[in-house]
């Protein structure tokens, strides 16, 4: 199922708090997003009315299975466009950033493709085996 680009981001920045903090909360997904507490808020109630967030009553969010599907494969795309950006020769942060960008408009077929690339070269340079 596709889903808004914004939404995509609060998924995957609930995510990230997730495997960096233990757990996230709406504060936290404001800080991390550059955003106001107002449009978390919002942002989370759309987000549990589709089935992708929980929140529990101490206001902890956590992904659902579909919630993080979603966020799962938006920050492998992340972080494969990011890896891939830096392996032509783009400095850590301009990849990093234009990455962000380029994860929301990316099919699968090419994420796949880059990936596979991506794993030959490495396999070639005796980089992973």
């Amino acid at each position: 199922m596709k889903i808004q680009e914004s939404a995509e981001n609060y998924l995957e920045a609930i995510l990230m708090l997730e495997q960096q903090q233990g757990e996230a909360r709406s504060i936290d997904v404001a800080n991390r997003l550059g955003v106001s507490k107002p449009s978390v808020s919002y942002a989370m109630k759309r987000l549990r009315e589709n089935g992708y967030v929980e929140m529990d009553s101490a206001g902890k969010l956590s992904l659902t299975e579909s919630g993080r599907a979603i966020a799962q494969n938006i920050y492998a795309k992340h972080e494969l466009l990011s890896d891939f950006l830096q392996a032509l020769g783009v400095d850590h942060a301009t990849a990093r950033a234009d990455a962000c960008r380029m994860e929301h408009a990316i099919s699968q077929k090419s994420f796949e493709k880059i990936s596979a690339y991506l794993a030959d070269s490495r396999r070639a340079t005796g980089e992973i085996k």
